[in-house]
Formats: C-alpha cells, structure tokens, sequence
C-alpha cells in the first residue's frame, strides 16, 4: 500500500510518501481514530517494529498496555497517533 501523510504539526506542516507495511500501518492508524487500535484487533507481524519506525520519521503515537485475559492472559499494546495528520491512499506497489 501506498499514501501521503500529511503532518500538520509545528510552523511547517510537512508530506511523507509511506509504501508496503509503513503505509499499511499510517492507514490503520489514521482509520483507527481517537481509539487507536490494539494488535489484537489488528494482528500483523511486527507492529512494534513498524510504530518505532514511524516514530523515526517524526510521526508521534502514543502506546498504551492493556491487560487481556484467556488462555494466554497478559498485556498488549494499543497505538494511536498523537498528531493532526491526514492519510490519503495512493495505491498499491506491484508485486514481483
């Protein structure tokens, strides 16, 4: 997946180009709202990764433990972004 991000923060509001999982990550994030979203409810591989990543270039999330019961009980995280931004799809990358 491909999009611009829109940073409206500080003087000067800035435009990232994300592609494959970063870009898939920011639309997630931007779709999830003010809720944020957990990694329970959006499994993937390496979330973790791709939140520090994101946090690399500038884009500001916050994290939060939550507890979750059942077989497996202990905490997981729940990102949402902690900045004005706006997320718009471009397209997808070709395959090879």
């Amino acid at each position: 997946m491909i999009v611009n991000v829109l940073l409206r923060e500080g003087e000067r509001p800035r435009t990232l180009r994300l592609k494959g999982r970063l870009g898939w990550t920011m639309h997630q994030l931007a779709q999830a709202g003010p809720r944020g979203l957990s990694t329970l409810e959006r499994p993937a591989p390496r979330w973790s990764g791709y939140v520090h990543d994101l946090r690399k270039l500038g884009i500001s999330i916050e994290t939060e433990m939550e507890p979750h019961e059942g077989a497996y009980k202990g905490h997981h995280a729940r990102y949402r972004l902690a900045c004005a931004v706006e997320v718009t799809p471009v397209g997808r990358e070709a395959r090879k």
